[in-house]
């Protein structure tokens, strides 16, 4: 049958059929036909609760019986007011504003005119371009891709399209390293504000797991080192938490790690559990109250049709409930034990021939192959071992759901040895080993 769905991020004449999913239900999606495939990206990295979660399935049915939708322009409802509320709760201190829109790339560009008047508001209106880091990806709209990696990233086709900004080097200094450590990467970004923070509005940063640009963990000093250069040279960071929070790295937010508060942060994917497109762009009082005034300027000028939905709130309220009820970051510090254990603990993976590097944070990990040809067909392989897995390049990662089993999560990390660990020569095998 043709198909008239126009997907992502694939070669429209060499595509293969893709899957139809007809049902999910925990860790596991089914396909139609009746096979079913554990999932170990967790769906773009947002279903943190599973498929099917019934307290969210419910969350969402009984708020649809009320209200599905209301404009938040000059209107506002319960479960805005209270999400925004629970929000400020859990998130670094002095974020306590929210704005709401329906993705995550939409809520970095939210972030970005946000820092671009906040300075326009306090006399530096010089200060219109952005600072971000190789190795970043920050989302596909026009804004977004402008502060994704010009050179290994997937957007150089646009590049005539583009506002031009600035990019420090990518950290080197890995997760564990402590401040002498991580001095040179610092003195790189260092450099590049001294010789441009007249220019520059906001630093961008994932926070120590730079996800799409090839899963790059850096360490916790890099972040307090870089929320200290941008108070000195008077630039706002932005700490684009998207993949990152809800618990990924290990704990709720990235930037917990290093005891730090940027003055605005993203978060969207886990914000709903996956159930529902959902953002949110959060400010410190510092950045709101220069909105404070009585010219034309001091409005903020974004308005997604859909921000603050009822249903997407709700359903947020209740994934963040099941997060703190279940202890979900005692799972993710279970799940970080056994990928810890099953792939870093591995000699073998770890000295074999295509791999560059494997590494470990919370609840992620990575094989780094020595190049993308290393794992053509490993979909198929891992399809045909009953798991689901899609790399990223050269990057054979999972990012599981927190509700994953112990039994599942070895499942998943013997289908991604077994693609290394076959026999030389040989037709790659299933995994034997029974958890």
């Amino acid at each position: 049958m043709t198909s008239h769905v126009w997907h992502p991020y694939a070669h429209v004449k060499t595509q293969a059929p893709a899957p139809t999913v007809v049902a999910g239900q925990g860790a596991h999606f089914e396909l139609e036909g009746g096979e079913r495939l554990l999932d170990a990206t967790c769906s773009w990295w947002c279903m943190i609760h599973g498929y099917r979660h019934p307290r969210l399935v419910e969350a969402i049915v009984e708020q649809a019986h009320t209200l599905c939708h209301v404009m938040l322009g000059g209107l506002t409802h319960e479960p805005a007011q209270r999400l925004a509320k629970e929000l400020v709760r859990i998130t670094p201190a002095s974020l306590n504003h929210v704005f709401y829109s329906d993705s995550g790339s939409v809520g970095m560009e939210v972030a970005m005119k946000m820092a671009l008047q906040y300075h326009v508001l306090t006399g530096n209106p010089g200060k219109a371009r952005m600072l971000s880091l190789m190795k970043a990806y920050h989302g596909d709209t026009t804004g977004c891709m402008a502060v994704c990696d010009p050179e290994e990233g997937m957007h150089s086709l646009f590049s005539g399209l583009l506002p031009t900004h600035y990019f420090a080097p990518a950290p080197t200094a890995s997760f564990h390293a402590g401040p002498e450590q991580v001095e040179y990467d610092l003195r790189a970004l260092r450099g590049v504000l001294e010789r441009h923070h007249q220019d520059v509005a906001a630093l961008l940063m994932e926070p120590l797991l730079q996800a799409a640009g090839g899963l790059n963990m850096t360490s916790p000093e890099y972040l307090k080192g870089a929320r200290a250069l941008c108070d000195e040279f008077n630039v706002l960071l932005i700490a684009d938490e998207v993949a990152t929070g809800f618990g990924r790295t290990g704990k709720m937010f990235a930037v917990d790690h290093a005891d730090i508060t940027p003055d605005i942060m993203v978060l969207s994917k886990g914000l709903t559990g996956g159930y529902l497109g959902h953002a949110a762009t959060l400010a410190t009082d510092r950045v709101h109250d220069a909105f404070i005034g009585d010219s034309e300027q001091h409005a903020f000028m974004h308005g997604p049709t859909f921000m603050g939905n009822p249903l997407a709130c709700r359903v947020a309220l209740e994934s963040l409930s099941v997060f703190e009820d279940d202890d979900y970051l005692g799972k993710i510090e279970r799940l970080s034990a056994i990928l810890n254990r099953e792939l870093v603990g591995d000699a073998a993976l770890s000295s074999h021939p295509l791999v560059a590097d494997v590494r470990v944070l919370g609840a992620t990990a990575v094989i780094e192959a020595i190049s993308a040809e290393a794992l053509d067909g490993v979909g198929d392989f891992a399809r045909s071992n009953g798991v689901w897995l899609r790399p990223i390049g050269r990057w054979l990662y999972t990012m599981p759901a927190y509700i994953t089993s112990d039994r599942e999560m070895v499942e998943i990390t013997d289908v991604m040895k077994a693609w290394f660990l076959a026999d030389a020569g040989a037709e790659r095998k299933s995994p034997t080993r029974q958890p």
